[in-house]
């Protein structure tokens, strides 16, 4: 919609509104010919509050273009951020060999944190494990469902993926990752509606679980938990999607996050 100025509409209605109001001697008033004026006058009103508050665009544009690039835009500075942070890292490896290869103490220590990579999660790992795939419902007419779900109950949630994670550690998991993604005891798992928020990115459902340990401790483990029964149940009421599929030969990627903490304690004897 294209507004004229407001001093244009605004003058045409006033003049219309005087010419209706004086007075006629060649025929009777009606009531029309009072009404009509002041609706005139009225619209110019209107229109020109409109064209004014618009300012020259439009009051009803559709914000969800600009959502989606303020989202594309935090991608690329995490992803700026991570290089970044990658490359630092690579300039700090290179400086302490240079100066380890001179200093006997700090060569010590530097084997000492070598040996203790693996048990960290800061290096790849290989071998037998399981995989879980948690999904959404399908979207189906919620009259083929029974019970009248909503929206909340054809989704994976946050506690679903976290049930399955902690099932697999109590299971003897050796290491662990969500997407592909390495999970260490301080990467935290939050969902955002229906997608997963890991290390500052978004992932869609289906959701992926790999565990390198025993697949049939790891299985007795997810089949004694409470939530991931829980989810189970609702496979079956709502076609959620759930799968375990036993790994023979798998690789869980080493942690590329940072290892910065911001609080630490030493655990009690």
């Amino acid at each position: 919609m294209e507004y004229t100025s407001g001093a244009s509409s605004w003058g045409k209605a006033f003049r219309r509104a005087i010419v209706g109001l004086l007075p006629r001697r060649t025929r009777r008033r009606s009531v029309w010919s009072i009404g009509v004026p002041l609706i005139s006058l009225a619209a110019g009103l209107l229109f020109t509050t409109t064209a004014t508050t618009a300012g020259g665009t439009s009051l009803r544009e559709d914000r969800r273009p600009e959502i989606t690039q303020v989202i594309n835009e935090r991608r690329e500075r995490v992803a700026a951020s991570e290089e970044r942070a990658r490359r630092l890292r690579d300039q700090t490896e290179q400086q302490a060999d240079a100066i380890a290869g001179k200093d006997g103490p700090i060569n010590e220590q530097r084997a000492r944190v070598a040996r203790s990579l693996a048990g960290a999660g800061f290096t790849a790992l290989r071998g037998r494990g399981l995989t879980v795939e948690l999904n959404d419902a399908p979207r189906l007419n919620d009259s083929s469902r029974p019970g009248n779900p909503s929206n909340d109950d054809l989704v994976v949630h946050q506690g679903d993926v976290q049930a399955v994670v902690n099932a697999m550690w109590a299971g003897g998991a050796e290491a662990m990752s969500i997407m592909g993604v390495r999970v260490l005891s301080t990467s935290a798992v939050r969902c955002v509606g229906n997608t997963l928020l890991l290390d500052g990115r978004v992932y869609s459902p289906p959701f992926r679980i790999t565990a390198i340990g025993d697949p049939a401790a790891l299985r007795r483990a997810l089949d004694s938990d409470q939530g991931v029964r829980e989810f189970k149940d609702a496979v079956l009421h709502y076609r959620l999607g759930y799968r375990e599929t036993v790994e023979s030969n798998v690789t869980v990627p080493a942690y590329a996050g940072s290892s910065g903490l911001r609080s630490a304690g030493v655990p009690g004897e």
